[in-house]
C-alpha cells in the first residue's frame, strides 16, 4: 500500500488568533489504511481549551456587530482558499480518515468548501408579524400591535466534531455559526483532528479576527469536557454517539446552554413488494457500505416484504459482494478501512453477536486478507428478528440487517421499534403510499425511491437521534436566538 503524506509533526493549537504550543505535547494520528503515522496532534490542557472559550467570548462583541456582507466576505474567501487547496487537504483528510479518493476531494473537502460558499450567501435576520388588534384591557388602550422578530447570534458556540468527515461536518458547524455573528471553540475528533487545522488556517487567510474561530484537540476526553463546561460557551453544537451526546446534555441543562446535536442512527429502509427491486437493493448497498458503514444515514436496517424479501436478500448480498474492499488510495476501491482497530474489532464483536443470535450471515462476516489497516467486509445478516441486538444497535460498519414484514402497519411499526430517529427510507412503486408511509415515520427524515439529500432541507433527528435541526436556513436558526419588538400601530 502507499504512503501516507506527512503532515506537520509540531502541530499547534489555534487560539486567540494565535498558534500556541500544547500543555500536553502531542499524541500520534494513525492512518487506518496503513497503520502507519499520519502527524501529531497537539493535547490541550483544560486551562488552554478555557483560554479559547475566553478568546471566543472577548472576540463575540465585535464580531457580532461586523456587517453580515462582511462576515460573508470572509466565508466566501475560506471556500476559495478550500478549493484552491484541495488536492493536499485531501491527501491530509484521507490519510487521517481512510476514506477513498473520490470522498475525500469530493465529499470532505468539496463538500467543506460548499458549505462555507453557502453561508456567504447573506439572509433576512428580521421577520415581520402581522399585525394583531388588541382590545382594551388592565394592559392599554385598544390598539393594532405590530410585531417584528429578530435573529440574534447566540454568542460561543462550542463545535464537536465527529470522525467520519473532518472537513463538512466542521463546515457545517463553523460557517452557519460564523454567517450569524457568534465566535467558536472547535474540538475535532482525536482521531483526525489535523484536517480541521488546516480549516482553521483557511480561516486565517481568509481574515477571520483573531479569537473567533478557535481550535483545540486531545486523544481523551478531557478536552471535549472543558469545551462544554466552559462558563464562556453558550451553546454546544455536538455530532457522535447518543450515550456522549446524553452526557453533554446533562452539563448542558445545568448551565441552560442551548444544543445542536446530531446522534446516533439506525436507519430503516422499508422495500414493498412493488418497489423498483434493482433500484432498492444499489441505493442500499452503496450507502450502508460508504465510507466503511461509518455515517448515521445509511439504511441498516433493511424490512422487506415477504413477496420480495428471498430476492432482495440474494441480490443485496451479491451488490455488496462485489464492492472491492481495500486501499483507499487506488482507483477501484470502494470499501478503505474503519477509522481505527479498536472500531474494527468492535464491529467484528457485532457480527458475531449476530450468528449467536441467529441470524444468517449472507455475505462478509470475515476479515479482510491483508497484513495492516483496519478492514471490514460488507456484511449482510438475513433472517433477523427485532429484538436482536444488532437490529436494535447502532454497528457504525459495513453491515446490515434484514426482516421481513406482511403488510403496511407491520412495516412502520418495525421501523418505529427503534431508539433513534433519523433517516428512514421508502421503496415501493405506489407513490402515494410510499408517502403514506414516510409521513407515519418517527424521523426526522425519509427518503421515497432515493437516498439522495437536498442539503436545504432540514436535518436532524427524533427521538435519540438528535436534538434541533441543521442545513440550510435552519442552521442559521438552529445558531441564533429570536427576540420579539412589538409596538402600536
Amino acid at each position: 500500500m502507499s504512503r501516507a503524506p506527512q503532515a506537520p509533526d509540531s502541530q499547534r493549537l489555534f487560539v486567540g488568533g494565535s498558534w500556541v504550543e500544547p500543555d500536553g505535547g502531542h499524541y500520534e494520528v494513525v492512518d487506518p489504511a496503513t497503520e502507519e503515522v499520519v502527524g501529531w496532534a497537539p493535547e490541550a490542557s483544560r486551562e488552554q481549551v478555557h483560554a479559547a472559550a475566553a478568546a471566543a467570548r472577548e472576540a463575540f462583541g465585535p464580531w457580532s456587530r461586523v456587517p453580515a456582507a462582511e462576515r460573508a466576505a470572509i466565508l466566501a474567501r475560506t471556500a476559495d482558499h478550500i478549493r484552491r487547496h484541495l488536492v493536499p487537504y485531501a491527501e491530509l483528510a484521507q490519510a487521517e480518515s481512510g476514506a477513498t479518493t473520490g470522498t475525500a476531494r469530493a465529499m470532505q473537502v468539496g463538500v467543506g468548501a460548499a458549505r462555507f460558499q453557502r453561508y456567504s450567501r447573506v439572509e433576512p435576520v428580521e421577520k415581520p408579524i402581522a399585525p394583531q388588534i388588541n382590545e382594551a384591557g388592565p394592559f392599554g388602550r385598544a390598539a393594532v400591535m405590530g410585531a417584528l422578530a429578530v435573529r440574534h447570534p447566540v454568542g460561543v458556540v462550542t463545535c464537536i466534531t465527529s470522525y467520519n468527515n473532518p472537513w463538512a461536518n466542521p463546515a457545517g458547524k463553523i460557517a452557519p455559526a460564523l454567517a450569524m455573528g457568534n465566535t467558536v471553540v472547535v474540538k475535532p475528533a482525536p482521531q483526525d483532528p489535523l484536517s480541521v487545522y488546516r480549516m482553521a488556517e483557511a480561516l486565517e487567510a481568509a481574515g477571520v479576527p483573531p479569537g473567533v474561530v478557535n481550535v483545540v484537540s486531545g486523544s481523551g476526553a478531557e478536552p471535549g469536557e472543558a469545551a462544554v463546561d466552559s462558563p464562556d460557551v453558550d451553546m454546544v453544537s455536538f455530532t457522535g454517539s447518543t450515550a456522549v451526546g446524553q452526557r453533554i446534555a446533562e452539563v448542558c441543562g445545568r448551565g441552560m446552554k442551548r444544543q445542536l446535536m446530531e446522534l446516533g442512527g439506525k436507519g430503516a429502509a422499508i422495500v414493498f413488494d412493488d418497489a423498483d427491486l434493482d433500484a432498492a437493493v444499489a441505493g442500499i448497498a452503496t450507502t450502508f457500505t460508504f465510507y466503511s458503514g461509518q455515517i448515521c444515514t445509511a439504511p441498516t436496517r433493511v424490512i422487506a416484504q415477504r413477496g420480495v424479501y428471498d430476492r432482495l436478500v440474494t441480490q443485496l448480498a451479491a451488490y455488496a459482494s462485489r464492492l472491492p474492499v481495500g486501499d483507499p488510495r487506488e482507483a477501484g476501491t470502494v470499501v478503505g478501512p474503519v477509522i481505527s482497530a479498536a472500531h474494527r474489532d468492535r464491529v467484528e464483536s457485532y457480527v458475531e453477536l449476530g450468528r449467536k443470535e441467529g441470524a444468517r450471515v449472507v455475505t462478509g462476516g470475515q476479515r479482510p486478507p491483508y497484513e495492516r489497516g483496519f478492514y471490514v467486509a460488507p456484511t449482510v445478516l438475513a433472517d433477523c428478528t427485532p429484538d436482536m441486538r444488532v437490529v436494535r444497535e447502532e454497528i457504525f460498519g459495513p453491515v446490515v440487517v434484514v426482516l421481513p414484514f406482511d403488510d403496511e402497519d407491520e412495516a412502520v411499526a418495525l421501523a418505529d421499534d427503534s431508539d433513534y430517529g433519523l433517516i428512514d427510507y421508502v421503496w415501493s412503486g405506489d407513490v402515494a403510499r410510499a408517502f403514506r408511509v414516510a409521513r407515519s415515520l418517527r424521523a426526522g427524515g425519509v427518503g421515497v425511491n432515493t437516498v439522495g439529500r437536498n442539503m436545504e432541507a432540514p436535518f436532524g433527528g427524533f427521538k435519540k437521534s438528535g436534538v434541533g435541526r441543521d442545513v440550510g436556513s435552519y442552521a442559521l436558526h438552529a445558531y441564533s436566538e429570536t427576540q420579539a419588538i412589538v409596538w402600536p400601530g
